[in-house]
């Protein structure tokens, strides 16, 4: 009896403990949820025990983004002529600039990491621009831009680009020399290079890119419209909040920015494991 007993392994798992690591892995996304409605319970009992107007309950937030925006008409999308007002703008601008800095990181990114001496050269100059704060930067943007929506976007893209581009021209660099190799010989042309060998390389450095850029891009949003000259989106909306001292609006824009942070990111990475596989895609 014992010699069979000590012919199990060592270091092995226990069998009883296998079920529930399986049932672990195998339920990640209702193990969140789980974590967020219990994140959530605690803060509404917190709120009601509490009884501060500075820090209303989960359900009274929930509702008054309810009757703000996505009260209107199911042919709308539910959206209220509020939302149209706010959230819509916002989205618009910061489509804008995201996409103007993916598309400017992309580009130069591979032609910077395409060259060893380019992204010698490059490198100092890149890691002062994104090290300059944003807001230093409004007084620039406005003397070229003038408040409005023009300004808002270049501040947006001259921002975020900076993620795109240092992780593009990275994941050019870390291609494979084999490969290349191979490409040379099989006389393929630049287009043909790029095409297929250099930009599959470089996509997880790219997509890690973009999602610091996208959740760049609704920070500088929501900063962009604090600023004189606005008047819709978000970011003009909580400051006319802060401005009554509606502190229930305040609360209900700071959750729709959440969400909206969430939904992007949410679609970005679904995008990320469409083109580079789930197992890659992090």
């Amino acid at each position: 009896m014992s010699g069979e007993a000590d012919t199990a392994p060592q270091g092995s798992p226990a069998p009883a403990s296998l079920p529930a690591r399986s049932r672990v892995a195998a339920h990640p996304a209702l193990l969140r949820w789980l974590v967020l409605v219990l994140a959530v319970g605690v803060w509404e009992s917190a709120a009601r025990a509490h009884g501060s107007i500075y820090f209303p309950p989960p359900d009274r937030i929930a509702r008054h983004v309810h009757e703000l925006w996505f009260d209107g008409p199911a042919r709308h999308l539910f959206l209220s002529s509020a939302a149209v007002d706010d959230i819509l703008p916002s989205l618009g601008r910061m489509g804008a600039g995201f996409t103007l800095a993916a598309v400017a990181g992309i580009v130069l990114g591979v032609a910077v990491g395409r060259s060893r001496r380019a992204y010698a050269l490059a490198d100092p100059v890149l890691q002062f621009a994104r090290a300059v704060p944003p807001p230093a930067l409004v007084p620039v943007f406005v003397v070229v831009f003038a408040f409005g929506t023009p300004m808002q976007i270049a501040s947006i893209a001259f921002s975020a680009v900076w993620p795109v581009l240092i992780n593009t021209a990275a994941g050019v660099r870390n291609t494979d020399p084999l490969r290349l190799d191979v490409a040379a010989v099989l006389r393929l042309n630049t287009a043909e290079r790029l095409w297929f060998l250099v930009l599959p390389a470089a996509l997880p450095r790219i997509f890690a890119g973009l999602r610091l850029s996208l959740s760049l891009s609704l920070i500088l949003m929501v900063f962009s419209e604090l600023l004189p000259g606005t008047a819709n989106g978000i970011g003009f909306t909580l400051t006319e909040a802060q401005t009554r001292s509606d502190l229930l609006t305040v609360w209900a824009a700071l959750v729709l920015l959440g969400a909206l942070g969430y939904l992007l990111n949410t679609g970005l990475l679904a995008v990320e494991k469409r083109l580079i596989g789930r197992g890659r895609a992090t």
